[in-house]
């Protein structure tokens, strides 16, 4: 909690000095739309000499840039469309999803929103995402016009004005009706540039993530992310908490248990259930099916065995291979030194094994670990973001500050990409409007077909979004 209250505090020193700049400096700001401009004629000298000095590579570029705009925007609509369904079709999961589907990126958003899924996102962290992904976004802006022989007017920056003026964005400003006289491939060379700088940014820093990450990290124990747990049928069940039990109500189950675990036996078998458990919806349900969700009465759920596995007998815990192998030169009954860590401190467990039911020479120590790959367009971008660690393996960091630079190249690189992606949205606002347009006109040689085009899908994203909006809110109620 320290260093929030230090991060706030730059948030607020940060809004004073912006505060005070702009005041002094009153002459240089124009109104657009909702944004503050701050113009200025730094870096157009930089940006002419730079798009001269490399011309060839840039024009190369172009049309990589192009087929990479292309590209994202059809990922992009592709992810719009599935954005939709969920929110049109799985209120459940958008519930869990919590936040809404317009949201700008502000700083404490997983906090906000409590998405323990994701690092911390701090004010500090937001100011440096934003000069590294607006800077040279607009700077590939810039060096495309000047290779076009497009004037820049002005760079600068832009300011929301409304209660403390800290969200700030990068501008380049060419010559937009000169700009619109050149040939379409100039032009879309032009406004791909930006998010085509974002995609090299996203590859870039992955690259640092990755390295950074195998020099600050390694490997010192496994987290699980359950008990072992079974389906029964509920006609099985003969007792709860030694009291016969045969076909009862839900409310008539639900009495004979007690907050703590409580002892269930079915086909011969001993289990395990939690009052929270069985109170649950789902569990309700497949309770008025037939059927219940319960735990194993194995060691670890009986000694609330928490934390990453760090040691058995000594041994060092590495890795899940590590772990299973070692449980498997044990036996039934043997009991084992087991040293957890909980991210605060270390506990020790001495946990005797049980029998496996289904083959009893086998030991257990009754832990399950969930599949973590997620699926869709995003899904599979955190889990490229993190295919360099192995999935339930506790990394221990090799000083205190490796967790706070780690979270910052990740965001780096997610909201890179997201930037990218969002920026190529065939609609009015953002760059891919305009390629978009071009394109259709392009394909059918009338610019006032593409017009309505553009039109046309502008207000369908809108509507959509605005529909996506209200089945969000009506979800919470």
């Amino acid at each position: 909690m320290s260093f929030i209250f230090y991060d706030i505090g730059l948030l607020i020193a940060f809004a004073i000095f912006v505060s005070v700049f702009l005041y002094t400096r009153k002459k240089n700001l124009r109104k657009e739309g909702l944004l503050l401009l701050y113009k200025a004629t730094w870096g157009i000298r930089f940006i002419e000499k730079i798009s001269k000095k490399y011309k060839k590579l840039w024009q190369v570029l172009a049309y990589v840039a192009i087929v990479v705009g292309y590209l994202l925007m059809a990922v992009m609509v592709y992810f719009f469309v599935k954005i939709v369904l969920i929110y049109l079709f799985s209120p459940d999961l958008v519930r869990a999803i919590k936040i809404p589907p317009l949201m700008p990126l502000i700083p404490y958003l997983p906090r906000v929103f409590n998405l323990d899924f994701l690092p911390p996102f701090y004010f500090i962290y937001w100011i440096i995402i934003i000069a590294i992904i607006a800077i040279p976004h607009e700077l590939a802006h810039g060096i495309y016009s000047s290779l076009n022989k497009i004037k820049i007017k002005n760079t600068g920056f832009g300011f929301f004005p409304f209660f403390l003026p800290i969200f700030l964005a990068a501008f380049v400003e060419p010559d937009e009706e000169v700009m619109q006289k050149k040939s379409k491939f100039a032009q879309m060379s032009i406004l791909a540039s930006g998010t085509f700088a974002n995609v090299l940014t996203a590859l870039f820093f992955f690259g640092i993530l990755w390295l950074f990450f195998s020099l600050a990290f390694s490997p010192a124990g496994v987290a699980f992310d359950s008990y072992s747990y079974s389906l029964i049928g509920t006609s099985a069940i003969t007792m709860i908490n030694n009291a016969n039990y045969s076909n009862a109500s839900y409310n008539e189950t639900l009495a004979l248990l007690d907050s703590e675990l409580n002892e269930i036996e079915a086909g011969g078998q001993q289990y395990l259930i939690s009052k929270n458990l069985f109170e649950d919806s789902r569990s309700k349900n497949s309770f008025e099916e037939g059927m219940i969700l319960v735990y194993d009465d194995a060691p670890a759920i009986k000694n609330q065995l928490i934390g990453a596995i760090t040691k058995i007998n000594g041994t060092e815990i590495t890795s899940k291979d590590v772990l299973i192998q070692e449980l498997r030169n044990k036996e039934p009954g043997q009991q084992i030194s087991i040293q957890t860590f909980t991210g605060e401190e270390y506990k020790e467990y001495d946990i005797i094994l049980a029998a496996d039911y289904e083959n009893p020479e086998r030991a257990v120590l009754g832990i399950g670990f969930i599949n973590r790959q997620s699926s869709g367009v995003m899904g599979r971008i955190v889990n490229t973001l993190t295919m360099f660690r192995e999935d339930n393996v506790y990394y221990r960091p090799a000083f205190g500050f490796s967790e706070f630079i780690y979270n910052l190249l990740w965001w780096i690189v997610l909201i890179s990409i997201s930037v990218a992606l969002i920026n190529m949205l065939p609609i009015g606002i953002f760059d891919g409007g305009r390629f978009f347009f071009l394109t259709i006109a392009g394909i059918t040689g009338s610019e006032k077909i593409a017009k309505k085009a553009f039109v046309g899908m502008t207000i369908l994203f809108l509507v959509l979004l605005a529909l996506i909006m209200f089945f969000w809110a009506f979800s919470f109620l």
